[in-house]
Formats: structure tokens, C-alpha cells, sequence
């Protein structure tokens, strides 16, 4: 049953200012709003790389972009209090019923509560371990134990009864991306592999010259077409891996806007990643996917949702220890050897997902340039 305060909510805001991953992990959340209430029009606040994946989401009507100080602390925005006068001006325009502001574990919502808060919004729901006081109409306790960040998403938006039976994580390339996708790759002579080793999160990637030992082990032992991706900031990052490889790949770092490159990974039969945003894009589209999945956070929570996967990592004591940059030698990482990840990937492909692009191809499509992923 819906909360009655909530069924007449006809304008509904979504708070999520991390970054691309972690809004595609909200999506299933998102899709219960609108399904719950399908008259509502449902606009997301997000992060300038979170937004890159509302904009593919039929159930987002509406996309605003805030880069909020108090996330991401190492970025170290400048100080601008006008900055946040103009988002609770925006917000206040926008004449909001609701807000739901979606948090991570270790994030509180109350900065972003404050802001819809001040921005007039009457109803503002979020999980807070802290005492709100009267920034939240519904304080919502999250469930104890280690649940995926999905499970806590629809947990949090079913404490107003807003549900959905259909959990898959919702993004939705266009038949125009796919094609651009599809004319950027080669025929297919074996396996199209998507290999994307760049990360925001030190801690959580994997050494460089390993993922070019995996890319040349996937053409030697699996006969694949590797693809290299990446953001226009990982361009040096790709062309040292393809450097440092003893076989060719396709190099598309930068080279591709966005949604292009949910495209390409659409048409892959394999994505191998850190644990950042392309994991989320691969689960999305339903591309296997394996993880190279550093310690820092728990594999249970932010693992790949819904799709055949692997997540690979080496136990060590410091597990779980949320840092940015690795203390010790990244052993949670170092210690997943290229074989390993090369005899994952052989299973996953011998489960039997095929890519998408083997319809027939089209006329070539200009592809889009400066992609911002991470």
C-alpha cells in the first residue's frame, strides 16, 4: 500500500550524486517510483557522471546535473556557496511533491535532504543512521546485515510502498548507438571481448601491465577480438596496455561518446573491468562480465547484479577497508593472476551469451567523441 502522502506526488525528484555506477545500481529503485506512480514525472539529480546514465533510462523524464562538495572529497571541488544557492534555485523551480535521496553505505543523505529541505519539497525520504530532526519527512533504518546496494535501493522506496516485480537494471541503448557500436567493430572472427581497465578508485584497479598480459592471453588462448576502452583521461592508460601487448586491439579511448559505448558493450560476448561503472553498464545490457574486484568494499553489495558473472579477488586481513589509494601492494588485486582471469572468461564464454552485433551491419554512422566514463 502506498503511503497516502505520497499518492498524490505528481513531480518526483531522485537524489543520487555519486557517480555512474551508482546510479545504474538505483535504477531497479527508480523504476518502482515510476511504476508505483506512473503519472508522476520523475527527474534525477546527479552528478554530471551519473547523469550519463539517467539519460538512457525511459523511466527518468528529466535529468539535473549537481556536483555536490560534500561527495567525492578527493576531487576537492573549490569552495562556491553559490553553487549550491543555484541548485536549491533550480530545485525550488521545479516545484518538486517528493524527493528521494538515494546514499551509500558511509554517505549521509542529510547535505542533500538540507537541500530539498530548503528547496520547499514537502516530502523527503531517505535511510539515516543520523537524527534528521525535520529534514525528513520518512527516516527510513536500513535492513542489518550486508545486502546488495539493489536490495537496499527498493528496501528504502518500499518503506512508502513503492514496489516493483522486475529488478533488472534498467539502461536502454538506442537503435541508433547500436548501429554507431556495431559499425565501430570488426567482423566478428572470434569472441568480441571488452577490456576496461581505468578506474577513479586506485585501490580498485588493477595493475596496468597485468590487464595487458590478460588482453594478449584472450587473442592466444581464445581466439578473441579484444576492444580497449576507456574515457578521454584514460587515453594514456589504454595506449601504454596496447603498447605493452604483444597482439593487436581496438583502441577506443575516448573515441566513443557514451552511449556508443554502452552500445559496444552491448554487442561484446565478455566485459572484464575493475569494479567501477562499466561493471554496472556490462549487468545492464546483460554482458557477462568479470570482475576484478578489489577488497575495498563488500563483493555482496556492489557486485554485478543480475548477469553471468565472476568477481575475482584474493583474500588478504584488510578487507573491507574503503580506501581510496591501497597502503600496502594492492595484494587483493596483484594476486589474480592473468591466467586466472583469462580461465574466467573461457568459462563465461562457454556458457554460451552471444553479442549483439551480428545482425546485419549498416551504413557507417558518424560515433561520437569525448565520452565521459568512469
Amino acid at each position: 500500500m502506498i503511503d497516502v502522502r505520497w499518492q498524490e506526488a505528481r513531480r518526483v525528484l531522485v537524489v543520487r550524486l555519486d557517480n555512474l555506477g551508482d546510479v545504474l545500481v538505483t535504477t531497479p529503485a527508480i523504476h518502482a517510483i515510476k511504476r508505483s506512480l506512473p503519472e508522476a514525472h520523475v527527474t534525477l539529480l546527479s552528478s554530471a557522471l551519473g547523469a550519463q546514465a539517467g539519460r538512457l533510462n525511459p523511466d527518468v523524464d528529466d535529468v539535473l546535473v549537481h556536483e555536490a562538495p560534500w561527495m567525492d572529497p578527493w576531487r576537492r571541488l573549490p569552495q562556491d556557496p553559490e553553487r549550491e544557492m543555484r541548485a536549491i534555485a533550480g530545485l525550488r523551480d521545479g516545484r518538486f511533491d517528493a524527493a528521494v535521496i538515494f546514499s551509500s553505505f558511509r554517505q549521509s543523505p542529510l547535505p542533500a535532504a538540507y537541500l530539498c529541505y530548503l528547496a520547499g519539497i514537502p516530502l523527503r525520504l531517505a535511510a539515516s543512521i543520523d537524527g534528521p530532526g525535520s529534514l525528513l519527512t520518512t527516516r527510513h533504518k536500513r535492513p542489518p546485515g550486508i545486502m546488495h546496494e539493489v536490495e537496499l535501493g527498493l528496501d528504502l522506496v518500499g518503506a512508502v510502498g513503492l514496489e516493483t516485480d522486475e529488478l533488472d537494471l534498467v539502461l536502454r541503448v538506442s537503435g541508433e548507438d547500436l548501429r554507431s557500436a556495431v559499425d565501430i567493430l570488426p567482423p566478428r572472427t572470434g569472441p568480441v571481448i571488452v577490456v576496461h581497465a581505468g578506474c577513479t578508485m586506485p585501490a580498485r584497479t588493477y595493475p596496468w601491465e597485468m590487464f595487458a598480459q590478460v588482453a594478449d592471453l584472450l587473442v592466444e588462448r581464445l581466439n578473441a577480438i579484444v576492444v580497449l576502452t576507456g574515457s578521454d583521461g584514460e587515453r594514456d592508460l589504454v595506449s601504454a596496455i596496447r603498447e605493452r601487448m604483444l597482439y593487436d586491439a581496438i583502441d577506443l579511448a575516448g573515441a566513443a561518446a557514451f552511449p556508443v559505448f554502452c552500445g559496444v558493450v552491448q554487442c561484446a560476448d565478455l566485459v572484464i573491468t575493475n569494479n567501477t561503472g562499466p561493471m554496472h553498464v556490462a549487468a545492464a545490457v546483460k554482458t557477462p562480465v568479470v570482475a576484478l574486484f578489489a577488497l575495498t568494499n563488500p563483493p555482496e553489495q556492489w557486485g554485478p547484479w543480475r548477469v553471468p558473472h565472476r568477481q575475482l579477488f584474493h583474500d588478504v586481513p584488510c578487507r573491507i577497508c574503503y580506501s581510496r589509494v591501497c597502503p600496502y601492494e594492492l595484494e587483493c588485486l596483484r594476486y589474480v593472476t592473468p591466467n586466472k582471469v583469462t580461465a574466467a572468461a573461457a568459462e563465461l564464454l562457454g556458457e554460451g551469451r552471444r553479442g549483439a552485433h551480428d545482425y546485419e551491419r549498416p551504413e557507417p554512422l558518424a560515433v561520437g567523441t569525448g565520452g565521459v566514463i568512469r
